[in-house]
């Protein structure tokens, strides 16, 4: 049976990873190299709110008749980081190091606080109450596609 909790935990971490090569990336070579590394890590994140807002969220919400607790707050910080990637993108069209490195290092803190929480609760929560359905949860996660 598979971990909801090492499934979702996996992706922060090669999310992290691409975050961390986009960061180099443009210290290294300028913001313009830095662009498909941004759209990666932007895709990826993406990809990862949806699995959890269209998939596990409602799912533990389902289970657990929790709808104001952590998933709420989860979303919200979604929300937040959306608009921090949109304003970090727009910072390479615009070639504004200043304000790239400013939200790279604001996203990652945010990040970091972020997914502490959802590795440290709320996975633990959905393992908990979820984990009968894990291998099914896990699937639907792998198999949809970003709209």
């Amino acid at each position: 049976m598979s971990s909801i909790k090492d499934f979702l935990t996996t992706d922060h971490r090669a999310c992290d990873e691409v975050f961390a090569n986009m960061e180099l990336a443009a210290s290294k070579d300028g913001l313009a190299a830095s662009r498909a590394l941004y759209e990666e890590f932007a895709n990826a994140t993406e990809h990862h709110f949806q699995m959890e807002e269209r998939v596990m969220f409602p799912e533990f919400e389902t289970k657990t008749g929790m709808v104001q607790g952590p998933t709420q707050m989860m979303r919200h910080e979604h929300q937040q980081l959306r608009s921090l990637m949109k304003q970090l993108g727009e910072s390479i069209d615009n070639d504004n190091k200043d304000k790239f490195f400013g939200l790279t290092e604001t996203i990652m803190i945010m990040l970091q606080q972020h997914n502490m929480k959802e590795e440290q609760m709320l996975y633990n929560m959905a393992q908990q109450h979820l984990a009968a359905d894990a291998d099914r949860i896990i699937d639907m996660m792998e198999s949809m596609i970003v709209e």
